[in-house]
């Protein structure tokens, strides 16, 4: 146990290294939901006037929601780094070793949860200047912290799984658009769900973003529903803890096939 947990902050280390090596994309990562807060949150301010919207401005609605489709859109390709490692034979070397399995995943997956904390700031921080005010306090950004961390989790670990499992860059990224973008249009990220659609409204409610939307948007109102957020939560931490799980079995098959 103790080994393993040297091991995932090890390999945490060292993908906090290449990040510092190169920060520009951790800022490319940013320009995308700041383009979401500062121009759609202007473009659609009227919406929030609609009946059956809801309490407060449309900032305070979309802001929670831009922050975990940002953490679930840039964990997606988080598996670029292992197909990366595979290319240049550092895969095979790692299995070689006697690095801890499970750390080589679970390294990953630490390294984009701690990714995804900075940019949830950031993001909540461009919210705020643009004229978001959510009225959960402090407890409330944490939630959206955490189930932005838990969705990040699980998309990692499900890009890491394809990742192992393709091998090519080419065929990832289409499936990482081929996810993200039914997901975000499927789902209360942008729309309240009394105003969209029955069918889309009764897709939303299996969709693992809409969770993490639904359960921060709710802990950052001014009356949260404490009993569904943590049940929106509980989803999330089943569905990382799945995702996790797949993921180590697919760095397994990868083992035996090589």
């Amino acid at each position: 146990m103790r080994t393993g947990l040297v091991h995932t902050a090890l390999l945490t280390a060292r993908s906090l290294r290449t990040l510092r090596r190169q920060p520009a994309v951790l800022a490319f990562t940013l320009v995308q939901p700041a383009i979401w807060l500062l121009l759609f949150g202007q473009l659609f301010t009227r919406v929030a006037q609609l009946p059956g919207f809801g309490h407060g401005g449309y900032l305070d609605y979309l802001t929670p929601g831009v922050v975990v489709m940002t953490a679930m859109s840039n964990a997606a390709w988080a598996g670029t780094a292992i197909v990366q490692d595979t290319a240049r034979g550092v895969m095979d070397r790692s299995l070689a070793s006697p690095v801890s399995r499970g750390a080589l995943i679970a390294g990953s997956l630490a390294y984009q949860g701690l990714v995804t904390v900075v940019q949830s700031v950031i993001v909540l921080a461009v919210g705020y200047a643009a004229g978001a005010r959510l009225g959960g306090g402090v407890t409330g950004l944490l939630v959206i912290l955490a189930s932005s961390v838990l969705l990040a989790v699980a998309f990692a670990a499900l890009s890491d799984a394809v990742a192992v499992l393709v091998r090519q860059q080419e065929a990832l990224i289409g499936i990482s658009q081929f996810l993200i973008l039914p997901l975000t249009f499927l789902s209360s990220v942008m729309m309240a769900p009394g105003l969209m659609p029955h069918w889309v409204s009764d897709v939303a409610r299996g969709n693992p973003l809409d969770w993490a939307a639904k359960a921060g948007r709710s802990a950052a109102s001014s009356h949260p529903d404490w009993t569904a957020v943590l049940q929106e939560e509980a989803l999330l931490a089943v569905f990382a803890a799945l995702m996790a799980w797949l993921a180590t079995l697919a760095l397994r098959a990868y083992r035996r096939a090589s």
